[in-house]
């Protein structure tokens, strides 16, 4: 397993990686599915490729011997803080240790930007991924947003708040 920064030729393998994880019958196989309160995808291809035209946006991927993308993380320096999103392992490799080397891969990254504070948001009724990441040492910072209202991100099915979460490094 190694982890790299993903090229655009990747997009389509990360594209299919990212909806596994959180959409459809094959994220119910893991335990960070949202297929119970959204529909719809959870990125396309469109949106993954118009972030490597973004200079302040880099997709940290974990590949397997065969070179198979199994992980992966969205990193965005939003200054003064590095935003961690779009957080994928495949849901038939979750509990494995790639979402914990991805995350130790996102505070390194950090690291050579001279930014020492990690940010993200998480559905705020998701409370076993809160928990993984407060084991992790984030914290909920009390803010709370309202989720993607142009459904770009999916459709909910119910009401969804996103809670802020922030770790220093």
């Amino acid at each position: 397993m190694s982890i790299t920064k993903a090229i655009i030729s990747d997009v389509p393998q990360l594209n299919k990686l990212v909806n596994s994880a959180y959409r459809g019958e094959i994220s119910k196989k893991g335990w960070t599915t949202e297929s119970d309160i959204l529909d719809g995808l959870r990125i396309d291809e469109e949106t993954l490729t118009s972030y490597f035209n973004n200079p302040d946006i880099t997709i940290l991927k974990n590949t397997n011997e065969a070179g198979e993308i199994t992980g992966s993380v969205y990193l965005e320096v939003r200054q003064p803080k590095l935003y961690v999103g779009m957080f994928s392992v495949s849901p038939l490799l979750q509990n494995s240790g790639i979402g914990r080397k991805l995350l130790m891969a996102a505070e390194d990254y950090a690291k050579q930007l001279n930014l020492n504070q990690l940010s993200m948001t998480v559905i705020s009724t998701r409370h076993e991924l809160i928990s993984w990441y407060e084991r992790r040492g984030y914290k909920a910072t009390g803010e709370i947003l309202p989720f993607h209202a142009d459904k770009k991100f999916g459709i909910p099915k119910q009401y969804i708040e996103l809670i802020v979460m922030e770790k220093s490094i």
